[in-house]
């Protein structure tokens, strides 16, 4: 099953090697059919506590770091983090343009 891999704003960098993350989404009324915004917010491991308040990131699931912390930071403004030790990339598959002129 792939991870989830989600984009947000950093709101809080004030704990060590953890980063709290606002994800939003826009959600269609379902009375008024107008967009609404709903949000969330996310404990994500920062190993190296590179990510600043403000920063764009995105995160992605993995194991129980602790009770809260089920994601990890893998992109901070465009820049890919690097990954702590025991984490495994995720595996990306070929587009399906690639896998049919293999064929």
């Amino acid at each position: 099953m792939p991870r989830r891999v989600l984009t947000g704003r950093v709101v809080s960098d004030k704990t060590d090697k953890t980063v709290t993350v606002l994800v939003e989404r826009r959600v269609m009324h379902p009375l008024y059919k107008k967009f609404i915004r709903r949000s969330k917010k996310y404990a994500a491991h920062d190993e190296a506590n590179l990510c600043k308040e403000g920063d764009v990131v995105s995160i992605e699931e993995c194991r129980p770091i602790s009770k809260t912390k089920t994601w990890l930071v893998v992109v901070r403004n465009g820049a890919a983090v690097e990954r702590p030790e025991g984490f495994s990339a995720p595996v990306v598959a070929d587009s399906p343009a690639t896998q049919s002129a293999a064929v």
